[in-house]
């Protein structure tokens, strides 16, 4: 862990629906110097974390009311907020952290947690951001569970939203076959490549149909990119 101190107050974005973890991170990021904001659903995150530049680093539980909190990440990545993510949760199996990371998330911790730790990693996490790609005009809506182009629509099913939010989520990078499957299916399903190909054909026939300059160009036995046009 990085040990240099933060040069800057931080704004910690917060998607948490537990009260009292709301009031320790409020209480802990106050008396670091920081301005939390907070969201207690992932539905709440996505509308007011989106599109809000002076976001430095997320912290998103995993158990939301309404939907996952990594789904919540790769939601927030496919609108462009770009800033590092960690997962606060209750499930600490190697496959629940493992999949934390390939949602986007930078770091993991399992409650309850050392409130000096949390903070510690938090302001880690600000000095290690990198700004990811956007392709302009693309959002997707988790409320309706849509992929958007200005005011059309299309309503996805949660795989294909899934799939759509882990390519928009990399645009411009290769995304492989494999992380896809871990993206768009729970562990352990069994997903063949042809079922893969069939649902990014779906995702295919959505960006065309909306309109999108964005394109998504296949890498043969690899994975996919998605490309702006």
């Amino acid at each position: 862990m990085d040990d240099a101190a933060p040069t800057r107050s931080l704004v910690v974005a917060c998607c948490e629906d537990d009260p009292a973890i709301t009031r320790l991170l409020d209480e802990c990021l106050a008396e670091a110097g920081h301005t939390a904001v907070f969201a207690r659903s992932g539905a709440q995150a996505v509308r007011t974390f989106s599109e809000d530049d002076r976001i430095d680093v997320l912290v998103l539980d995993v158990g939301l009311p309404d939907m996952d909190g990594r789904d919540v990440c790769r939601v927030l990545r496919a609108n462009g907020q770009d800033a590092p993510a960690m997962f606060l949760s209750a499930l600490g199996q190697v496959h629940d952290i493992v999949q934390g990371f390939a949602a986007g998330g930078l770091d993991y911790m399992v409650k309850p947690f050392a409130v000096a730790e949390l903070l510690a990693r938090i302001e880690a996490l600000a000095r290690r951001s990198e700004p990811a790609a956007q392709i302009e005009g693309l959002r997707l809506d988790p409320q309706r569970f849509a992929l958007c182009k200005g005011d059309d629509v299309r309503v996805l099913t949660p795989t294909e939203f899934r799939l759509a939010a882990e390519l928009l989520g990399h645009a411009g990078m290769l995304v492989r076959r494999s992380d896809l499957v871990n993206a768009a299916w729970v562990p352990g399903a069994r997903v063949n490549g042809n079922t893969l190909d069939t649902y990014v054909h779906r995702i295919r026939r959505h960006l065309t149909e909306l309109g999108a300059e964005a394109s998504l160009h296949t890498v043969r036995g690899v994975g996919y990119i998605l490309k702006a046009g």
